[in-house]
């Protein structure tokens, strides 16, 4: 019987869900600046209803990014913390074939092919391409930093079937999504995490605490003012 917790700071949306065999117990709340004083009380209250304790986990996953620094850094040092307090292996998750998986399941797709694509904030987007096909995901196009005209050429040269995330609906004028499915509210819920770690966990894919790392595809957190105003001249 497997028993691991998976969580995602990686957004504004702080989310944690704990799997038991056949049970599954989660969690959401505020995430970006609160997540890191409220994580470990949120991840300690969930195992406390389910009546486990760490040391009960076989694997501790976490959304190991893109997304916010902030949230990546979270997510990565209380993953690393738990695991090491209790000798535990850590599945680092891809953030973004969260929400993959979070819009398959929610289609009921058997096989499934799509592109996500999230806001990053300062015009820019977050995207990579997945396919599901005989129960296992595939990486097509590896997380990239583009934008949404980059984006838009790229999908007019060759259509995506899907797209999902929250750049469908923030980047609308600027992406070319015609005749492919959309889902604008698929998010790297802690409850797809766990579907992707329990299939790394059968494939041998945990690693010690200490190697577990963030996915930065960025390396700039924030423009500066001239380039706030650029951008914002721009779009007049």
């Amino acid at each position: 019987m497997t028993t691991l917790l998976a969580f995602d700071t990686a957004t504004e949306r702080l989310t944690i869900a704990l799997r038991h065999g056949e049970r599954t117990w989660s969690h959401a709340g505020e995430g970006g600046a609160t997540a890191s004083a409220t994580l470990i009380p949120a991840i300690l209250a969930l195992l406390h209803d389910a009546g486990l304790a760490l040391i009960d986990l076989d694997a501790i996953a976490f959304g190991r990014g893109p997304g916010a620094f902030t949230g990546l850094r979270t997510a990565c040092s209380v993953a690393q913390g738990l695991a090491f307090g209790a000798s535990k292996p850590v599945l680092p998750i891809d953030s973004l074939l969260a929400v993959a998986e979070d819009a398959r399941a929610n289609a009921g797709a058997a096989d499934f092919r799509v592109w996500v694509a999230i806001d990053a904030r300062m015009g820019q987007i977050y995207a990579a391409e997945y396919a599901y096909v005989g129960g296992d995901w595939t990486t097509h196009v590896p997380p990239m930093l583009t934008d949404g005209e980059a984006l838009s050429a790229r999908w007019q040269a060759a259509p995506p079937q899907a797209i999902a995330g929250d750049a469908v609906r923030v980047f609308a004028a600027r992406l070319a999504t015609a005749g492919a499915l959309l889902f604008p509210d698929a998010r790297p819920e802690a409850t797809a995490m766990l579907a992707l770690a329990e299939a790394a966990w059968r494939a041998g894919e945990a690693v010690d605490a200490a190697l577990a790392l963030p996915l930065y595809v960025r390396d700039k957190v924030a423009e500066t003012t001239v380039e706030r105003a650029a951008r914002a001249l721009a779009k007049t």
